[in-house]
């Protein structure tokens, strides 16, 4: 296959992170072995790929879809018509671009998308980052070419023929972190001389998870550790209030982190929720992780994605329901336990999986060929 052959690919999807940052890594993946292609997105009108996307130096094209509210509300009566709407826009796109093959990563917009393509016979992959598939996706899935998964024991959801497992991909500067741990310390003004919880709720913030440190932050700060904290934008004002007038000195509140490679280097032990993209980017991480699964997605499919580390003494499990007041606990389990602490980040490294994207990208490959 040639390097410099013009392919087109059709990448859609998204609505959250763990959608649409495996979405940049398969599209800057195909773009490095294939860099004459040309590559668009689709994601859904007001949602972060609209943003998220161009930053990565992608052109996208927004569709009106959105999804069904689980109680009875206004925007329910208005779903048909953005989803007719949103077919027809995305029965154009497909006409006009003309794609070789159509890669759906779940989230709104991916369902038009794929259907469109695959009604006109072109080729469409399947991406699905979460050990319990998405809607979407399982609707999708009797007509894709292929499906690439991140777990194993996914044919309850697809057909077993189209399968395969790839992980899923994640940003390449956090694969290595060999001799960045003194910068890190450094540039978020960590002490040397203290062990460092990092307390990750994802970028729109987690609310038990931000409970959870404040309720425990004066404990862990006297015990002689210091955190790094990733509120989110919902709470940082809160959180930040609250930070000040408590006068600790080892609390370390950010509204968002953008050099994860740094804040993964700083760690010893990382407090994390369980989506998907968190918990294939610790796997690559290897540190000691204590989840904190969300109970509120689809099918608790945050806990499902955790225990898959769990059951292979990858991780420990906190449940959200438990965690404030058992968070110092939880960390004292691993930071007074060395071997329990090695043990933990040696068995997340064994199930890394860091060349996912490349791995799906060889999959595309057999789809234009």
């Amino acid at each position: 296959m040639s390097a410099q052959h013009t392919y087109r690919i059709l990448i859609s999807g998204g609505g959250t992170g763990g959608h649409i940052y495996p979405a940049i890594a398969i599209a800057n993946a195909w773009k490095e072995k294939h860099p004459g292609s040309e590559v668009l997105f689709v994601g859904a009108l007001g949602k972060m790929e609209m943003q998220k996307v161009p930053e990565a130096g992608y052109e996208i094209k927004g569709l009106p879809v959105a999804g069904l509210q689980r109680s009875l509300t206004l925007d329910n009566l208005s779903f048909p018509f953005k989803l007719l709407k949103s077919l027809r826009i995305a029965s154009q796109i497909v006409k006009d671009f003309r794609p070789d093959a159509v890669v759906g990563v779940g989230g709104y917009a991916s369902g038009p998308v794929l259907y469109a393509a695959q009604s006109k016979g072109i080729p469409t992959l399947v991406q699905e980052q979460n050990s319990y598939a998405g809607l979407t996706n399982k609707l999708l899935s009797k007509k894709a070419t292929t499906i690439c998964v991140a777990y194993p024991g996914m044919e309850k959801f697809f057909p077993a023929g189209k399968i395969r497992i790839t992980g899923n991909p994640v940003r390449k500067d956090i694969l290595d972190l060999s001799g960045k741990k003194e910068k890190a310390l450094e540039h978020f003004g960590l002490a040397a001389d203290r062990k460092t919880i990092l307390v990750l709720g994802g970028s729109l913030g987690a609310r038990t998870l931000n409970q959870a440190v404040l309720a425990d932050m004066e404990k862990l700060e006297k015990s002689g550790y210091q955190v790094l904290w990733q509120s989110g934008k919902f709470y940082f004002k809160d959180m930040l209030s609250k930070l000040e007038e408590s006068g600790l000195k080892h609390i370390h509140l950010r509204e968002f982190i953008r050099e994860m490679d740094l804040a993964y280097a700083a760690a010893d032990v990382i407090v994390s929720r369980a989506g998907a993209l968190s918990v294939s980017e610790l796997s690559l991480v290897g540190k000691p992780v204590i989840f904190i699964p969300s109970p509120n997605v689809a099918e608790d499919h945050q806990t499902k994605n955790a225990m898959a580390y769990v059951n292979h003494q990858a991780a420990l499990l906190l449940r959200d329901s438990g965690a404030v007041g058992q968070l110092k606990i939880k960390v004292d389990e691993v930071m007074q336990d060395a071997e329990l602490a090695a043990a933990l980040g040696n068995n997340m490294k064994k199930l890394a999986k860091p060349d996912a994207a490349l791995a799906i990208v060889s999959e595309l490959e057999k789809l234009v060929k």
